[in-house]
């Protein structure tokens, strides 16, 4: 696991140290850098050791010094890759490198090579005989990868602020993303929040040609839903329970110790059950709670004790406050790169994670195979939307004949936060959102582009697509990767993920009780307490505290004045949204949270131009905001 850097063409060569600094959180333990003979080529890495302590320097390269990468990630079907490859002749320097996998994969298998791995990975590999540089990122999007082109130029980074350090960096807002992170509560890909860098989509790769200045994308993943029939309910749950047990065996692989975040819902659950089928000693789990009486209807501490003392595990709980919120509120936002307004709570967890273990095992992506967080409901639940939405998967009519599309327009996001309406009369000034691509348009496109007649099977498409893989995956790897903790997600196991998604539809999740197909797979080692029990999510009280301690700041960073001054929000707001909230007389919390958490961002990448993590603490950031020259 590591962070990892580069630039093709034009360039300094020093600009790599600065650009490799600024990650050196995802790596702690190691650092390396390698020029290109032509000095056309610079890549650089921070290594967080896990597998083959030892012997896993990056950049690494062929015998013959002529193919080099750097890697960011786990390959976890590597110790069966590297048996094959060893039969075949392939010879091997490491004891147990995975990155050395990936290596003599390139060289047999070419761009093929991707379609072989299960596990989380961004990586760079530069072919000095082709002039060919060659990335990838995992089907889900579990590990990041930006790029910024210029003609006769390319840059690739792991996080955002290490291109946001290259000189000829331009940090001009991208309005479209900006548009639409006020309904989704995080940026979509692949465009970024600035106009010159994007992501590489989740399950593609990339080609870059040198001699050419040619950049070529291609997809090499996207999810299969042939449902296979003939099975019984109870068929289906015990090849779940078998097939995850074997998925989060191999996702426990590492050389040093390893933890799981335990949140008292079932998937948290699951693993930690399956972990101490075959953990040499206790697992250790970690808990969070809250401090304050207030945000009791949130606190699961009760639930996750129940699973730790089935298991005997070794448990940890803690509790938080709001001020421990404020605390680190302003390194949250350094850390995420760009505008994000959902939950915070892992930051806490990694952190504490981070005193005892480099490894956190989480249960993201159970919710998107099983439950989708029942949001195929409210679509079922109206005949003459399902209706449209089959017959638009079925069309082959174009965007432009659709005047209201039947799934864009109801997106469930677009609804619970901000509607196109909504912001264009309400939140944007005319002239910054003028001429942009409606947000119910584009998850119309994401939609159509998976083609599924069947609903339930488009929106998990959508989900895998955007929410999981820019939203909760990012979340995970930059609030771990900030306290150097490697977080893995085995839920998404490439042969998991291609059992569930075989399960029909109705089979896999059901209006009444979405996991219902998962309590069934997971019943014999979970508690019945545990089953019965409603999801009450992993979030923080954000709805109180926006009305308590965040009050002050919610009124001086959303201040009529400063939304004058900066041109994008209209002053309105204020008095739309604000006011009301914190009279209690509505409820206008994700909203208010959307314009303040941009608003902190807006503070450290633009008005202070931030590079490097802050010093100040978010009650300095309030005292000066005023000071500050909105730009």
């Amino acid at each position: 696991m590591c962070g990892i850097v580069g630039i093709a063409g034009d360039h300094s060569p020093g600009w790599i140290d600065r650009m490799n600094m600024l990650i050196a959180h995802r790596g702690p333990d190691d650092a390396g850098v390698y020029h290109s003979p032509d000095n056309k080529v610079t890549m650089a890495m921070r290594r967080l050791s896990i597998l083959d302590l030892a012997y896993g320097h990056q950049p690494m390269s062929d015998k013959d010094d002529s193919i080099w990468i750097v890697f960011n990630g786990e390959i976890f079907n590597s110790p069966a890759l590297r048996r094959t490859l060893e039969k075949q002749g392939y010879h091997f320097k490491t004891r147990n490198s995975d990155t050395e996998v990936l290596l003599k994969l390139y060289q047999r298998d070419g761009q093929e090579m991707v379609k072989a791995l299960n596990g989380m990975f961004a990586f760079v590999i530069y072919d000095q005989q082709t002039g060919i540089l060659f990335g990838a990122r995992d089907r889900f999007g579990i590990k990041p990868l930006y790029y910024h082109v210029t003609p006769q130029r390319f840059a690739f980074a792991s996080e955002l602020k290490s291109l946001k350090a290259m000189p000829f960096f331009n940090s001009k807002l991208n309005p479209q993303a900006v548009f639409h992170y006020m309904s989704l509560l995080y940026v979509p890909g692949p465009e970024s929040i600035f106009s010159g860098v994007r992501r590489l989509p989740a399950g593609h790769w990339f080609s870059y040609n040198l001699r050419e200045d040619e950049l070529k994308i291609c997809r090499f993943w996207r999810p299969g839903f042939d449902s296979c029939c003939g099975r019984t309910v109870q068929e289906w749950a015990v090849s779940i329970r078998q097939t995850f047990q074997d998925a989060v065996k191999r996702w426990s692989l590492s050389d040093v110790p390893v933890a799981c975040s335990l949140s008292g819902g079932i998937d948290s659950a699951a693993i930690t059950a399956m972990m101490s089928r075959f953990s040499d000693g206790p697992v250790r789990t970690f808990t969070l709670g809250f401090s304050d009486q207030m945000s009791a209807p949130w606190d699961e501490t009760d639930r996750a004790n129940l699973i730790a003392e089935k298991y005997h595990t070794d448990h940890h709980v803690f509790r938080l406050s709001a001020e421990e919120l404020l605390t680190d509120l302003v390194k949250m936002v350094w850390h995420m790169d760009e505008p994000y307004a959902g939950g915070l709570p892992a930051w806490y967890i990694f952190k504490e994670m981070a005193k005892t273990v480099r490894v956190g095992i989480t249960g993201t992506g159970g919710d998107e195979l099983f439950g989708q967080y029942g949001q195929f409901i409210r679509y079922e639940s109206d005949p003459h939307t399902l209706s449209a939405i089959t017959n638009r998967a079925n069309s082959l009519k174009p965007l432009e004949s659709c005047v209201d599309p039947p799934f864009g327009a109801s997106y469930y996001a677009l609804s619970a936060y901000m509607s196109d309406a909504l912001k264009k009369k309400t939140v944007f000034t005319p002239s910054f959102c003028r001429n942009l691509l409606l947000t119910s348009n584009f998850m119309q496109d994401a939609y159509d582009e998976f083609s599924e007649p069947i609903l339930r099977n488009g929106l998990t498409a959508v989900n895998f697509r955007y929410q999981l893989a820019e939203e909760f995956l990012a979340m995970t790897d930059r609030f771990s990767m900030a306290h150097s903790v490697e977080a893995r997600t085995p839920f998404l196991d490439n042969e998991f993920v291609d059992l569930v998604l075989t399960i029909p539809p109705e089979i896999r999740t059901d209006p009444q009780d979405r996991k219902y197909l998962e309590k069934l797979a997971f019943a014999p080692l979970l508690s019945s307490a545990l089953m019965s029990a409603p999801n009450r999510g992993f979030v923080l009280p954000i709805e109180i505290w926006l009305r308590t301690i965040l009050r002050k700041p919610v009124q001086t960073l959303l201040s009529r004045r400063r939304l004058a001054l900066q041109g994008i929000f209209s002053p309105d707001v204020y008095d739309a949204f604000i006011t009301p909230h914190l009279e209690g007389r509505e409820n206008h919390t994700w909203r208010i949270w959307a314009l303040f958490m941009f608003q902190l961002w807006h503070v450290v990448y633009i008005e202070k131009s931030a590079v490097e993590c802050p010093e100040f603490d978010f009650s300095q950031l309030v005292l000066q905001a005023d000071s500050f020259g909105v730009l």
